[in-house]
């Protein structure tokens, strides 16, 4: 893994520059003139995957042209990131990334940060976090829960893997609960909520996409969301301020970000073409039966949200002296 230097490839925060040595045929081409590859840091049947696969058939249809999704899994999502972070910025290689985008490089000491040293495209959506747990667990709340980790301490939480919001959130959970809690990191959500299933690992700190469908058949029990406020198709679940954890608000969020030199037209075609398929009708239904809201918005308003997080995650994560297990 090589750094890349932020300096000289990106004229500002958010921005673009086009690096010297991209011919002006190439900045000004059409695009695309064939098929696109979007990487998924995550394993498939979670909700990343998911919305990655939903956007790219839209995507494909609009543009004429395949967007398929590959997923490279591993190390805390760092093994698809440094991927795309390293691809040839000809417009034909994208991240399609959580913001494990903007915590991995805190918790495994990163001589890079994907949030500056890519470049970003659009935000594609936003969701809480869930806590979930198996029936046999016996607990129906929030309340419950500690109670229960606080009799047994070391109850293991499942996550998405190490860096991942759940990581950090799992922890931060457990210091202002005042309980001991074992992260169970896997990787990606698909894996995880078969073992929560299963009832290999009793608790899970998840995104809620592939949770709902379990939930409603009543092999888990959700018990706490992590919104500000409850999301739609998260009616029936209590916020974690709900529950009394007043400052504990942490939403997840996925997004599309190039290599660094990627043209600037390219970007600006895929943010034009993303923001029109963000409003099809099929995938925004698909979107909200998955508890993900369509987002949108602008490259640089991306840029601002993913550096925020980034800066955010790096105080939690140093306040927490959470590191790679």
């Amino acid at each position: 893994m090589r750094m890349i230097a932020r300096r000289g490839l990106l004229k500002s925060a958010g921005g673009f520059a086009l690096a010297s040595w991209i011919p002006k045929a190439l900045a000004q081409a059409p695009w695309p003139t064939r098929p696109v590859r979007f990487i998924v840091p995550l394993a498939a049947g979670g909700a990343l995957d998911f919305a990655a696969r939903q956007c790219a058939a839209v995507l494909s249809r609009d543009l004429g042209q395949q967007v398929f999704v590959e997923n490279h899994t591993g190390a805390g999502g760092t093994i698809g990131m440094d991927l795309a972070m390293r691809a040839v910025p000809d417009g034909y290689t994208f991240l399609f990334a959580n913001d494990n985008a903007a915590i991995a490089p805190h918790i495994l000491h990163l001589p890079y940060d994907y949030t500056e040293d890519m470049l970003p495209v659009i935000l594609i959506t936003q969701q809480p976090i869930a806590f979930a747990v198996h029936p046999s667990l016996g607990v129906k709340s929030v309340a419950e829960l500690v109670a229960y980790a606080k009799e047994n301490p070391g109850l293991g939480f499942a996550s998405s893997g190490v860096g991942s919001n759940q990581h950090v959130l799992g922890a931060w959970f457990a210091k202002e609960a005042g309980i001991r809690l074992d992260h169970v990191p896997y990787r990606g959500a698909g894996q995880a909520v078969a073992d929560l299933l299963a009832g290999h690992v009793k608790f899970g700190i998840l995104g809620p996409a592939a949770l709902i469908p379990h939930a409603r058949a009543g092999t888990i029990v959700l018990i706490a969301q992590t919104g500000e406020t409850r999301a739609t198709a998260l009616a029936d679940v209590p916020t974690l301020v709900e529950a009394g954890y007043k400052d504990m608000v942490l939403e997840s969020w996925f997004a599309v970000f190039a290599p660094a030199a990627t043209p600037p037209v390219v970007i600006k075609a895929l943010n034009s073409a993303a923001g029109t398929a963000l409003g099809d009708g099929t995938l925004r239904e698909n979107f909200t039966k998955a508890s993900l809201e369509a987002a949108g918005g602008t490259p640089d308003e991306l840029g601002t949200l993913a550096r925020s997080d980034s800066e955010k995650y790096a105080r939690l994560v140093k306040a927490l002296n959470i590191t790679a297990e």
